[in-house]
Parts: C-alpha cells; structure tokens; sequence
C-alpha cells in the first residue's frame, strides 16, 4: 500500500491579491479535494517585505500587539513576531507605505522613529536578538528616525534637535551616541532584506527608491545631499555595503550604529522557522508568488525555498499569478514544474480577483500531476 504524501505548502503572498496564508489555504484545500489522503502542512512565507510578521505568526510564534508612530508620527497599531529572545520587527508594518495616512506621501518629512519604539518594546520583552524585515518603507531617512527613538541625538551646528525625516539630515552636523539604549547596544540585529544597493549613488536608496515614495526630482538632491552628510557623520564606510541602501538607507543605519548583519531574507525566515526539519519526509514542496519573474531568480522567497528544497531532495513546484522566466530558467533553478493562474484566467484583473478559486484548481493540478 502506497503511504499517503506529504505535502508542504509554502508560499509567498500574490502581491495586491492574496496574502500567503491565504494562498496557502487555497492550494491546500484543491490539493485535497484531488487527493483527499494527502498530509498537508502550510508554512507561509516571506523575504523580509511585508508579510514577514504573519509568516513567523503562522508558524506559531507569539503575536505582539503595539502602539508607534507610523511614518508621518500618527500613531498607529503595529505588531512583531516573537519567540524566545528572538524578535521579528517588520518595517512595512510600521513606518511603511501602508501606513501613509490617506496614502498621502513625505518625501521629505516621513521617519523610522516607529520603528525603534517596536524594537524598544521587543528589548524590554527580552529580546536580544532583533530581526529587522526591511521592505516597502515610506521614508528615506537613513535610519535616523529608528536610532533616535533608542537613543541617539542628531543635532544641527547650534546642538538642536532636527526634527524628523531624511530632508532634515542637510543641517545635522553631530551625532551624540552616548545615550543608546543600552539594551540595544548589547543586542544582535540582523537585517532581513533582498536588496544590495548601497546608501548613496545611482544605485542608492535615494535614486532607485525615492521615487517610488513620492520625490520628485528637487526632493531627490535635497535627500542625496542629506544622506552624503548623514554618512560623513556617522560612518562613511558603511555607506557601500551591500544593503545600506535598504529601506530608505535604514539598512545604513543599522550596520553603522547598531552593528547590524546584513543576510537575505528568506534565508532567515527558513533558518528561524527550521525549514530543513520540515522538509523531512515530505513528498513534495509547492512554493510561489504573484510574479515569477527576472527579480523573482535574486533572493526572492520562492527561490529560497526552491534551493532548500533541493538541498533536502524534495521535488518542488512553483505556482504564480504570471510567469515571466522560461522553461529553462525555472528548470536551472530547480523547479520539477511550474502553474500560472494566467493560463486559466488570461485577464489579470479577473485572475487576481479569483485567485484564490483559481489556486484551487492548481492544487488539483498538482496533485492529479505530481503526486
């Protein structure tokens, strides 16, 4: 009598359609319906962008409900994910794009001062390990928001407080470290992201990024000029390390003041979740997002997935809203197959709007195919 396979289920969300554990479910619920013998076992996952909070929740990590400034100061809920004294603090969640009341941008003005309240109140829960998930930030302060709020000062030529945002960073002329929050200090920080792009540059924070957060051309010198002089004062040397750039150069902030580590952000998420102990046994992987694509093949999360997979000998499939690589790219990865929700459904408003029936279907798919 064959035994019954054991499939695990991990995928990213389909940005602006379903959240992972949504996609998830959908899968699992087709994979059943086809074969209803087989043993699931959903493990949402992320790359360090938004969602990370939910895929360490999912997992059965301990929800922490907050109260901080989001990117604008207009206080707002936000939650991390924490177990033992390990905390995951994902930006997006609170001084992100999402967070912009009324979706209104600051290109100028909006901070990470959020963020460090988040990160003060995991320290004091214990944590001496802060995974920071930097992804879809609003500002572009290179973290000088989050390292105020734990205690450093910035200060102009007259040794007055600047006030919030990377535009005011133009007239600071010294940084006072003195007051750390020493739990910081003593703390492990490592930066989950799938970005290398450095502080400054044509391929810095402010040129690649700044746009996308509401600066126009003016607005970009001004921030250039401010992050040129940010780095100068707290350390030029980290201004080219890979990730600096991250998150409004927040990943600056963090490798300069807090002795951040930079790593991608799947491969924590797999690490801290023991991804390899729940590959055991399994028959089949199914992994995925809302675009396998060019970006998809440098860090992204079905990759990640897709290469621990192969580690452990387990045959994995991909499944997306759209699929832009080809057969061989998908093959050289190392994916058995590969599904689009654009095969059934050609129209993308209508696929995203019935993704999650269409991603039934799919589980069926596999299921009939691969197991």
């Amino acid at each position: 009598m064959t035994s019954a396979p054991r499939v695990l289920i991990a995928p990213d969300k389909f940005k602006g359609s379903l959240p992972a554990s949504e996609v998830a479910a959908a899968l699992a619920a087709g994979i059943v319906a086809a074969r209803p013998d087989a043993e699931i076992q959903r493990v949402p996952v992320a790359d360090g962008g938004d969602g990370t909070v939910d895929a360490f929740v999912a997992a059965g990590w301990e929800r922490v409900e907050s109260i901080a400034p989001g990117p604008t100061g207009v206080p707002a809920p936000a939650a991390y994910a924490l177990r033992g004294d390990t905390a995951v603090v994902e930006l997006a969640e609170v001084v992100g794009l999402v967070k912009l009341p009324g979706g209104q941008y600051d290109p100028l003005g909006a901070g990470t001062e959020g963020l460090g309240v988040v990160v003060a109140d995991a320290l004091e829960r214990g944590a001496t390990h802060i995974v920071l998930g930097l992804g879809g930030s609003a500002s572009t302060d290179g973290g000088a928001g989050l390292l105020r709020t734990l205690g450093v000062r910035v200060l102009d030529a007259e040794g007055r407080e600047l006030p919030t945002g990377g535009g005011a960073l133009v007239r600071a002329a010294q940084v006072d470290r003195t007051g750390l929050h020493p739990k910081a200090a003593a703390a492990r920080f490592t930066l989950a992201c799938d970005v290398d792009n450095p502080l400054l540059g044509p391929n810095g924070a402010v040129a690649v990024y700044a746009p996308q957060k509401g600066a126009d051309v003016e607005h970009q010198v001004t921030l250039e000029t401010a992050l040129t002089n940010w780095a100068k004062l707290v350390g030029q040397e980290f201004a080219e390390r890979p990730g600096a750039g991250a998150a409004g150069g927040t990943g600056f902030g963090a490798l300069a003041v807090l002795g951040a580590q930079v790593r991608s952000g799947i491969e924590v998420l797999l690490e801290l979740l023991d991804f390899p102990a729940l590959l055991r046994d399994a028959t089949l992987v199914v992994t995925g997002e809302g675009s396998l694509d060019a970006q998809s093949l440098h860090g992204k999360a079905p990759l990640g997935v897709c290469a621990a997979a192969r580690a452990a000998g387990v045959p994995i499939v991909a499944v997306a809203g759209r699929v832009e690589l080809t057969p061989n790219d998908l093959h050289t990865a190392g994916f058995t197959a590969c599904y689009s929700l654009s095969d059934l459904q050609p129209d993308p408003a209508r696929s995203m709007a019935d993704a999650a029936q269409l991603l039934k279907r799919i589980g069926a798919h596999i299921a009939e195919r691969q197991l």
